[in-house]
């Protein structure tokens, strides 16, 4: 029976480390070698990318003068279920310990035998039942937030560039992934009681996970989008608290530092809970839309996230077409005047939101929407002329601008007569004659009245160009004016002739 079990034996159980663990652990150590960077000491960003290639540390790490040693304790599997839960949580508590993985040489196999720990909390949560006591809760809690809870180190924004520079990578990833891992088999397990972990996942744990976000480690920030998505799930209590800390990272991101590593992280989680809000949507969520997602279109690093931010804003879109107006209308205000990349993004983004727009949406806002077109098309970039010319290749697009075709053809027309004459590049030539084309079948009758109404002002300016120039007086100049009044109005009078002429006949 287990009551005449000897004491002695069962404390030499606990002591004892499993004899495969140990060996792997110092296998480990003996193969460990530190590794060196060849820097090119000729060139300032060479030494600046290397630097940015080597793993940093964060100052969570605590001074020690002598190394860390752990209780060796045996493996999960080969105690008796009874004893599971007990051992589970002994093995929580050890893991608390955290090491200083920029001392590659420092507690190899300390840090190895946590490596193996973690493992095996990562493989017994997934298979195991029974061991979520709740007891387990605050242990669980505890030990994440030791290890993933840190100090990030600074970035000098003034020289690192996250389009073209290597991220700083996480020195102590190899414990950090299992901790994430474990964290996310725990929130999933089919044993997880919200009720009682609400007491340890509180708004405090939310905060300083979000802080998280802001981690260079592309790794870090994809296992963190995993964690509170399924925080933001599981806990009803704290959906609006999220919200409210993610509107509040975002307005500090585009009105203060226009830095924060994780935005298209959040935005990516956004964009599956704006697919779950219920309609009619609340007045804050349509807030939120306007004030902080429209002005995130306006930061200088928009490319790293934006494919996310035009998720969030069609889901928007998708859920009230009401918001179409206010969106297209915010995106033209905040259009880009100088960057020529960001210009072939909005015209993206702003082919999707007409890929879902109701045509009575598209009649309140198709006048400033093809002013902006036309510009884009006579844009002297080819990418910018090329993106804006592709619109007329969408079909939904057409059937929408054949509809208005009496209100579009004249805001676009003379971009695109001049643009046929003059561009430089005979692509962009080419795919103007296309959509001269399309609206000359879409209404021939307005189009040709176009075309004459642009020639004669066409010719009225290069003749008043040649008065200009000649320095022709200003009673010269009223003469000449009239006399062309006279003349435009004969070639009106024998063109309505020639009408009635062959009407009558």
């Amino acid at each position: 029976m287990m009551g005449d079990r000897p004491s002695p034996p069962r404390a030499s159980k606990w002591s004892d480390l499993n004899n495969d663990t140990m060996s792997r652990a110092m296998s480990s150590a003996a193969t460990t070698s530190p590794s060196v960077d060849k820097v090119d000491g000729f060139s300032r960003k060479s030494v600046r990318k290397a630097k940015q290639k080597r793993s940093q540390s964060s100052s969570q790490f605590r001074s020690q003068g002598k190394p860390i040693e752990l209780t060796p304790l045996p493996l999960l599997k080969d105690v008796p279920a009874p004893e599971q839960p007990e051992l589970f949580l002994k093995k929580l508590q050890q893991c608390c310990t955290v090491f200083d993985f920029m001392d590659t040489l420092s507690d190899l196999k300390m840090k190895e035998y946590k490596r193996s720990t973690l493992n095996e909390l990562v493989d017994y949560v997934t298979v195991s039942r029974g061991y979520l006591t709740e007891q387990a809760y605050p242990e669980v809690v505890k030990m994440v937030s030791h290890n993933i809870f840190r100090t990030l180190p600074p970035s000098d924004s003034n020289e690192f560039d996250p389009e073209e520079d290597e991220p700083t990578l996480e020195a102590s990833w190899p414990h950090l992934q299992l901790v994430y891992e474990f964290f996310i088999r725990f929130l999933e397990s089919q044993e997880f009681q919200p009720s009682i972990a609400k007491k340890y996942i509180d708004q405090k744990f939310v905060l300083q996970l979000l802080e998280l976000f802001d981690s260079e480690d592309p790794r870090e920030r994809d296992y963190l989008k995993t964690v509170l998505h399924r925080i933001y799930g599981k806990f009803l209590g704290l959906r609006a608290f999220i919200r409210k800390q993610i509107n509040n990272i975002f307005l500090r991101f585009v009105y203060e530092t226009e830095h924060f590593n994780g935005v298209a992280e959040l935005l990516e989680i956004l964009g599956s809970i704006i697919n779950g809000f219920a309609l009619p949507l609340k007045a804050e969520h349509k807030q939120f839309l306007v004030k902080v997602l429209i002005p995130l279109h306006t930061v200088r690093s928009l490319s790293l996230f934006h494919a996310q931010l035009a998720y969030c804003i069609v889901q928007f879109l998708e859920k009230d077409p009401t918001l179409t107006e206010p969106v297209i209308r915010g995106l033209l205000k905040f259009w880009p005047k100088t960057c020529s990349q960001k210009e072939v993004m909005f015209l993206g983004e702003l082919e999707e939101i007409l890929d879902v727009i109701e045509p009575t949406q598209f009649v309140k806002i198709q006048e400033p929407l093809f002013k902006q077109i036309s510009r884009c098309v006579s844009s002297p970039h080819f990418q910018v002329a090329e993106r804006a010319l592709y619109y007329w290749n969408n079909e939904y697009i057409m059937s929408l601008i054949e509809e208005n075709s009496s209100v579009i053809l004249p805001i676009m027309f003379a971009s695109l007569y001049r643009i046929s004459k003059e561009h430089w590049n005979p692509a962009i030539v080419a795919l103007v004659y296309n959509v001269l084309k399309a609206f000359m079948e879409m209404n021939s009758t307005l189009f040709d009245e176009l075309t004459a109404t642009y020639k004669s002002d066409r010719n009225y300016r290069s003749s008043l160009k040649a008065l200009i120039t000649r320095g022709l007086t200003a009673e010269k100049y009223d003469i000449f004016r009239l006399v062309l009044f006279l003349k435009n109005l004969m070639e009106l009078c024998h063109h309505f002739r020639g009408i009635l002429f062959w009407t009558s006949a």
